[in-house]
């Protein structure tokens, strides 16, 4: 693995196993991230079909018990934590460094490093299923429910350490794009010419670096609890579950935002492509995108509105909760004034940011509903939360998500999906969507709890059954993706450098990138760099640096060598009872960590002369 020169057509051309396993370009682990994020978005999705068909009808016995709360916590937590924030950072990891004119991102090693982790501790969650039941204790596990007496199974430990290690993992990737902006931006490239995609890139990984650390914390405490016997949650021995609560909600209110801020950026990028107009309020967008991550932090107690923390810190977290719609209000009134006047082209990337807007608006007015805490008391636990935190994370997050997928599939993979049969999947997911979620909002208000498996019929069963023909809709509609995929991939039109006539600086180097992204490091004069050079007639670039040698990272295989020891210690903790094999397997990590250490490994150069 020493630094040595190579072809670099040679290398590019390799698609063998082992060259995925010890990558460490960016654009193949962001290829990794989108592959894994979208599996386990597979996994979810059948997950809550699942959950719907056993509520198509009242007192229905297709998935009862244990094992409806199983799949109710797999399905929430696989979500939240590996489906939809992993095919972000797919998409972020190949495209931010070549929005920003970089060749890489700041650490190659510890960008593969994450990804492995991720992988390691999702598989970890979903080992479950197979050896002696998966998590059952809802996807915020809360204690008392999380404790040995009333989860005595092994399932929580699963969802405790695979959220430790891919946790660890994603903490590593907020921190690596951190320093990608900052220090990696090409010259010319100043913040206030970022794309908006690059900026919420940046401002989530802020997000994840303050707000991971607190679950880590609140996991390691319940781990303690679990395994070694301690009381920190445990109130008949002095502990209390509002400590959970509190740990909880530090991280997880801010995660809503790690999951939407992205699908934000898309959009402004998406928009502003296809109405061929530049993205109005470039700068209010900028502050707004900083706001929503400061005001992230300030909102969590408004998911505990009912705990009884008294009048005072309601008041103060429900105003803050109401406050939050100010700076994304701002975002959505900019989108429509983006596309007023301009020439809209209704791609399926088009599409979906339009289905986007009107969904998650009616989210987020949901949202603000919920953000009274004397209404909250009736809302609190009922369907309405479930309908409302749906419409944004699936018709906030999920939309974005596709918007970009479509967007950007292009510039990874260097083919085109097909338009038809992204429009059959923009229509059967959208309308599958709202005849899903929004009949729950009367369901909630109808007196429906969350988290059951079964109701009575009364003003109940007619809602639910339409409900649950809503999600055979978002079902076809991803059989239609699928079909997409394998179309493309036989035999799909090969994709132009510019297919949408872009703005920004990807569109300016070959579909797919080559392995050093750009030959000469390019020189920006303006905001929507490309846009502005092909206004003036030109068709690339101008360069910022003479051509020359172009120094490159070298693959290497202890990323993988590491997550596989956190995954015989995450399995060795979850036997309990005999250390040994997790001891083994955190030596074994130290031991690799200690070889990356006095690994002489310059990597090797590509000479464009």
């Amino acid at each position: 693995m020493g630094g040595y020169a190579r072809d670099f057509k040679e290398r590019a051309e390799q698609t063998k196993l082992w060259d995925w396993i010890t990558t460490v370009d960016h654009k193949k682990i962001g290829i990794l991230y989108f592959s894994a994020g979208f599996f386990f978005f597979l996994l979810a999705g059948l997950e809550a079909f699942l959950i719907r068909m056993q509520l198509i009808l009242p007192k229905n016995d297709f998935l009862i018990g244990d094992a409806y709360n199983q799949v109710l916590t797999m399905h929430g937590t696989t979500m939240m934590f590996f489906a939809a924030l992993p095919m972000f950072v797919g998409l972020m990891n190949v495209i931010v460094p070549l929005q920003i004119g970089a060749r890489d991102v700041a650490f190659p090693f510890l960008n593969s490093l994450g990804f492995w982790l991720f992988f390691v501790g999702g598989l970890i969650l979903n080992l479950g299923w197979i050896f002696g039941g998966a998590p059952d204790a809802g996807w915020t596990s809360y204690p008392t429910l999380a404790l040995n007496p009333f989860s005595p199974g092994p399932g929580v430990d699963y969802y405790v350490l695979g959220l430790q290690i891919s946790g660890i993992g994603t903490l590593l990737t907020g921190i690596n794009f951190m320093v990608t902006i900052i220090n990696m931006r090409a010259p010319g490239m100043t913040f206030l010419r970022m794309p908006q995609f690059t900026w919420v890139t940046f401002v989530t990984s802020g997000l994840i670096l303050f707000a991971f650390p607190a679950l880590t914390a609140g996991l390691l405490a319940l781990m303690f609890d679990r395994l070694f016997g301690s009381q920190f949650f445990n109130a008949l021995m002095g502990g209390s579950v509002v400590v959970w609560e509190h740990i909880f909600w530090i991280f997880g209110h801010p995660e809503v935002y790690i999951l939407v801020l992205p699908a934000f950026g898309i959009m402004s990028d998406v928009i502003s492509t296809f109405s061929k107009k530049r993205l109005f309020g470039y700068t209010s967008m900028v502050l707004a995108t900083v706001l929503i991550g400061f005001l992230g932090f300030m909102v969590w107690v408004h998911h505990m509105f009912t705990v009884g923390l008294g009048p005072i810190s309601n008041t103060v977290f429900g105003i803050a909760s109401m406050l939050i719609a100010v700076p994304t209000g701002i975002k959505v009134f900019n989108w429509l004034f983006t596309m007023w006047g301009g020439e809209i082209h209704f791609t399926t990337s088009m599409l979906f940011a339009l289905g986007f807007i009107p969904t998650f608006v009616m989210g987020g007015m949901t949202g603000v509903m919920v953000a009274l805490p004397s209404a909250d008391f009736q809302y609190h636990d009922s369907y309405f939360v479930v309908a409302h935190f749906h419409y944004v994370l699936v018709g906030g997050t999920i939309l974005g998500m596709f918007a970009g997928m479509y967007y950007w599939w292009p510039k990874m993979f260097g083919k085109m999906l097909n338009e038809t049969l992204g429009k059959i999947h923009f229509w059967t997911f959208l309308i599958g969507l709202h005849l899903t979620f929004f009949p729950q909002h009367f369901v909630g208000l109808f007196g429906m709890p969350r988290r059951v498996f079964t109701y009575a019929q009364e003003s109940l069963d007619t809602l639910n059954f339409i409900s649950s023909i809503g999600s055979i809709g978002m079902m076809i509609g991803m059989i239609a993706l699928l079909f997409n995929f394998y179309l493309t991939h036989k035999k799909g039109a090969t994709a132009p450098a510019d297919p949408w006539n872009g703005r920004t600086l990807e569109w300016s180097i070959p579909s797919p990138p080559p392995e050093y992204n750009f030959a000469q490091l390019p020189l920006v004069r303006g905001y929507d760099a490309f846009w502005l050079e092909k206004q003036e007639g030109k068709k690339e670039m101008p360069p910022a640096e003479p051509k020359g040698s172009i120094h490159m990272p070298s693959p290497s295989p202890l990323p993988f060598l590491m997550s596989i020891g956190m995954l015989i210690a995450g399995l060795g903790f979850i036997a309990r009872g005999n250390y040994s094999m997790a001891i083994l397997g955190l030596v074994f990590v130290i031991i690799v960590m200690f070889v990356r250490s006095f690994e002489q490994d310059h990597g090797y150069h590509i000479d464009l002369k």
